[in-house]
């Protein structure tokens, strides 16, 4: 195995493993990297490992291991530590538990939210320190400010590597939550760049969600979770053509959908409905939009008046601009047109979604389905001078070039 797929699709566990071994974020980071540097020197000339991930742990281990002894004034502590990192070398192959402990540490209650979901997103999910801040929406450099503050305080906190018990998982898990989905998102969705899909993202993701229910089975959030990723994952093969361009969802073969996982979802759905006798959570009711949209068995026949109403349940539950504009698009495509597109321009005169290029995709689509092209033609050149990534921006580009002939 190359050491490029191995960083792609293992970095998460790998580091997650060290930093259980290491005890510290910062010492696991700079030993893996000079792991992977190890890696490409001799993995070309030797082969790889057959146990690829457990090398670059180990590997990392007695780089962490030298780096304390060569320090000119050694302490008794750093000593002890190396000694204790010497004592773990049967454990050198990763585990999904250590997964776990690190969503959980980087989720603790002492870090605050925006820390807690960017920590786990750069460790645990391998993102960059730009891909984090862009999706949040803020500068570079402060993301990274965040990223070493959220460190230094997991380290000065003795916050614990850890499953929490029972008694804490309920105020943990909805940021815990929070981060599987973003993860999944990025990957579903890139921020940037020439790949519309990230797949290890994805696959992670819906990993990660698994662990979480079978940690917490009574817990219908969780199932809502899964079924939703689940579902939108259904989909990946069909979402570009062979060219790499973007398929749009009413012009996807739904043949080659994953129908074990859209059934795998619907039943999650109705699990996830169905149990805590409590108002749905707002992954639930995610959840069951996507199962409309995949159950559907043409995109003509989509519930969509049904979808809408689900937009206005988690409007209620979950106030957010962004749903507001689905649940307009859902109201349009219903067959209120003029309505749904009313409302769109009502979200657009406000602050919340400056910098959202699907505010002004979905103003130039309904523009371009009531026939109004000039108009459709100005807003997708508005989405096109906002978005990042390189399929999105060909998918537009060919949609303005087909208005414009």
């Amino acid at each position: 195995m190359r050491i490029e797929e191995i960083v792609r699709t293992g970095h998460g566990r790998i580091l997650a493993t060290l930093i259980r071994l290491l005890g510290d974020f910062d010492v696991a980071e700079e030993a893996l990297q000079e792991a992977y540097a190890a890696a490409l020197e001799q993995w070309p000339g030797d082969g790889a490992p057959a146990n690829p991930a457990a090398w670059l742990v180990s590997t990392a281990r007695h780089k962490a291991i030298d780096r304390l002894r060569r320090r000119s004034r050694l302490t008794q502590m750093q000593n002890q530590i190396a000694r204790h990192i010497e004592l773990t070398a049967e454990e050198d192959t990763p585990v999904a538990e250590d997964r776990l402990r690190l969503i959980f540490t980087c989720c603790h209650p002492a870090l605050a939210t925006e820390a807690q979901v960017a920590l786990t997103l750069r460790t645990l999910g391998g993102l960059s320190t730009e891909e984090i801040a862009r999706a949040f929406l803020v500068p570079t450099p402060t993301m990274a400010q965040r990223l070493v503050r959220a460190k230094a305080k997991i380290r000065i906190a003795h916050i614990p590597y850890q499953v929490p018990a029972s008694d804490a998982l309920a105020e943990r898990l909805e940021a815990v939550m929070l981060v599987v989905y973003l993860v999944f998102n990025e990957g579903y969705a890139a921020s940037f760049g020439p790949h519309l899909v990230r797949h290890e993202l994805c696959e992670q993701a819906i990993r990660l969600g698994r662990m979480l229910v079978e940690l917490l089975p009574a817990e219908a959030e969780a199932k809502g979770l899964l079924a939703l990723m689940l579902l939108h994952d259904s989909r990946r093969a069909t979402r570009l053509d062979g060219s790499g361009d973007i398929v749009l969802l009413e012009d996807q073969d739904r043949s080659r959908w994953d129908r074990a996982q859209i059934d795998e979802g619907a039943a999650l759905v109705e699990a996830a409905l169905g149990e805590g006798g409590r108002a749905s959570g707002q992954y639930a009711l995610q959840a069951a939009i996507a199962a409309l949209h995949a159950q559907a068995p043409s995109a003509g026949v989509t519930d969509w008046r049904q979808i809408a109403a689900l937009y206005g349940l988690l409007a209620r539950i979950h106030p957010s601009p962004v749903v507001e504009l689905n649940r307009a698009v859902a109201l349009a495509m219903s067959g209120e047109m003029e309505l749904g597109l009313r409302l769109v321009e009502e979200l657009d005169r406000g602050a919340e979604l400056d910098g959202y290029h699907l505010l002004h995709v979905a103003r130039a689509e309904l523009l371009r389905r009531l026939g109004r092209h000039a108009e459709a033609l100005q807003w997708y050149q508005n989405a096109l001078d906002l978005v990042s990534n390189e399929a999105e921006r060909r998918h537009l580009e060919k949609r303005r070039g087909e208005i414009a002939r």
